[in-house]
């Protein structure tokens, strides 16, 4: 077994040189000695142990850590070469700091903590909020600047979504298949979705959706740009058009195609697939 770079010479250690990892289902692969460049953290812990018996492990034999897997790319750059990196209007410093935190990183924490000047301290009370926007209204930045310098201070991260909601669209898409037997009898599973697609601008979908999106095939996309590239979380369109309808969106337009993908000789069942899409707006 190699030897990592980080290693005492002479100790022979438990670890390969290159180490597999499962962070919330996505896999990373990494050296030891990045893992280990931070003493005192919670992966130098874990990977400087002389035995892996009571590391967890998924299914391949990876090592397993149950924690935000698309935020840990930012955790593991900085144990590369201690340096914060962030995409322009990146929208989860607080997300990344609590994993950060977890991670037991005090200097990324440092980094990741808002930065006001004295004057504008913001005291006990900060403000908590990541900004997506940064031009806010007149009038709330009027009305908040009244409140003194903490008021003042919040006013730069106050959102324009305050004065009022944005307007937008929204297109919902769906591939799906269904079963049509004999007499047009079709299956009692007709409506099998694999993946709902969330198309639109990338403040609106997350204002939507929140959680339950999944950003990782368009991760660092800045919130007034669009996307056709982020899906949800789950495969219930009722639940996709509930959460719409709570924050104002109303249907405007729908389509669908189909096609006989398959035909069974024997039994005379036909499996159409089919491509739905739904327009949602909010004025």
């Amino acid at each position: 077994m190699a030897l990592p770079d980080g290693g005492i010479s002479g100790e022979e250690v438990p670890f390969p040189e290159i180490i597999e990892l499962n962070v919330g289902g996505q896999v990373y692969i990494t050296r030891y000695s990045t893992l280990t460049s931070v003493p005192d953290s919670l992966l130098w812990e874990m990977f400087s142990r002389k035995s892996v018996k009571g590391l967890a492990r998924d299914t391949k034999g990876r090592f397993f850590v149950d924690r935000d897997g698309f935020l840990f790319r930012y955790i593991l750059d900085f144990m590369r070469d201690q340096q914060l990196v962030l995409p322009d209007h990146f929208p989860e410093r607080g997300r990344l700091q609590r994993e950060a935190e977890f991670f037991n990183l005090p200097e990324l924490v440092k980094l990741l903590a808002p930065k006001i000047s004295k004057q504008n301290s913001l005291g006990e009370e900060g403000c908590q909020s990541d900004p997506e926007d940064s031009s806010p209204g007149i009038e709330t930045t009027r009305n908040l600047g009244s409140l003194g310098a903490a008021g003042a201070a919040c006013a730069s991260l106050v959102p324009s979504a305050l004065n009022g909601k944005r307007s937008g669209f929204i297109t919902i898409g769906y591939r799906g298949s269904y079963t049509l037997g004999r007499d047009s009898h079709s299956d009692a599973k007709f409506r099998r979705v694999a993946r709902i697609m969330v198309c639109g601008k990338t403040s609106l979908a997350k204002e939507v959706f929140g959680e339950t999106l999944n950003e990782s095939r368009d991760p660092d996309r800045p919130p007034e740009r669009y996307t056709s590239r982020y899906y949800l979380k789950f495969t219930f369109l009722e639940q996709a058009f509930d959460k719409l309808a709570d924050v104002g969106f109303h249907m405007v337009a729908c389509n669908s195609t189909g096609t006989c993908a398959f035909a069974h000789e024997q039994t005379d069942d036909k499996i159409w697939t089919s491509y739905t899409e739904y327009v949602f707006f909010r004025e």
